[in-house]
């Protein structure tokens, strides 16, 4: 198959093929970043093609990316991706793109069957019994000039994912799971958006759930207040304050500089920089307004009806022939469990909403029913 390959890098070529792709309504994209000490990713090249041509977008040289904003939030536009969480986050940061319409190669491969979580090189092996070289995987994609090389693996990543995405495709029409997947497109554009406001990274700070009320509610302050300096400064999240040292703030709640610098894990530095911001964001925590205390972990007996559910949705998967993992994940079970506990068994809405529901929770409601734990 002979594919042209198109490098752009100023303003009028790109302006001048988003003018040509401007009625198109499908294109596979990739893109290339770099994040080592930064919040925010390094877009450093964007991958498109049609299936008979690539080309390959020298962001960083581009001082117009207007038009390449405006192609790719079209609204008659498929963007098909491999994998496509960072990619989505990288786009909606830089160029402020947030694709209507999403077809994720990876996500596809598992409702029909193929594997779960595969990576890009090895669905390629398996659909297209092409094997890709992987030398330039870790590659520095913000150096200039690139490679022949690295052009060429660059524009395999999108070249043979169009063609896997024809393939795909029919394979869900096949077996007649095209709803199945729409409504999992729809949840990955629900996760794209829960991450781009960050309002819960307090819950997955790990140890939160032995805080009470008060401790709870300062620990979520200083979570949100971190998330815009790391923003704001372009740090990531643990050059402004660890995790660890967040939880012991919100366990202690100093209001002194002296207590902040006896902290063992936050440095110096960051705590003369710090320190007065997060005494006042302490301080000014609204004691009448405070979230929900978390649950515990479940008890032993809890977790051992946990496992007899999961036997039963790896037995569903198996004869549904799906994976496992797209049945019900270990935050949904506890949703389940923990309700049940409280007397009233509450069913996460993928499940009473979505494709899954009229499998996985009969399935469950057995186990739930025959269990003396509960």
């Amino acid at each position: 198959m002979t594919t042209i390959n198109h490098w752009i890098d100023n303003s009028q070529q790109l302006a001048e093929l988003c003018e040509q792709l401007q009625d198109a309504t499908e294109l596979a994209i990739d893109t290339e970043f770099m994040r080592s000490d930064t919040f925010f990713a390094k877009l450093a090249l964007i991958q498109l093609s049609d299936g008979e041509q690539c080309w390959l977008i020298d962001t960083p040289a581009i001082e117009q990316l207007q038009p390449l904003t405006a192609l790719l939030n079209g609204p008659q536009l498929t963007l098909v991706f491999h994998s496509c969480g960072e990619d989505l986050e990288v786009l909606d940061q830089v160029l402020s793109v947030r694709p209507k319409k999403l077809f994720d190669s990876q996500v596809a491969a598992g409702i029909v069957n193929i594997g779960y979580s595969m990576g890009y090189a090895r669905l390629v092996e398996n659909m297209l019994q092409i094997e890709l070289g992987k030398e330039d995987t870790r590659s520095d994609w913000l150096a200039r000039p690139l490679s022949d090389r690295q052009k060429r693996y660059a524009a395999d990543d999108v070249l043979y994912l169009f063609r896997i995405y024809k393939l795909l495709l029919e394979l869900l029409e096949q077996q007649q799971r095209q709803s199945w997947f729409a409504e999992e497109m729809l949840d990955l554009q629900r996760v794209a958006a829960e991450r781009r406001e960050a309002l819960d990274y307090y819950l997955r700070v790990k140890g939160a759930w032995r805080l009470d009320a008060l401790s709870l509610a300062v620990l979520k302050r200083l979570c949100e207040w971190r998330e815009r300096a790391a923003r704001a400064l372009d740090k990531p999240r643990s050059h402004i304050v660890k995790d660890n040292v967040l939880l012991e703030l919100a366990n202690n709640k100093p209001t002194h500089m002296s207590q902040l610098h006896q902290i063992d894990d936050w440095y110096s530095r960051s705590v003369k920089r710090f320190g007065e911001q997060v005494l006042q964001e302490i301080a000014n925590v609204d004691h009448n307004d405070l979230p929900d205390e978390l649950p515990q972990p479940l008890s032993r007996a809890v977790s051992d009806v946990m496992k007899k559910m999961r036997v039963s949705i790896n037995e569903l998967a198996e004869n549904q022939a799906i994976p496992k993992e797209l049945m019900c994940n270990k935050k949904e079970l506890e949703s389940i469990l923990r309700t049940t506990v409280e007397g009233k068994c509450v069913w996460p809405v993928r499940l009473v909403d979505g494709w899954r529901g009229s499998m996985v929770i009969p399935a469950l409601q057995l186990v739930i029913d025959s269990s003396d734990a509960l």
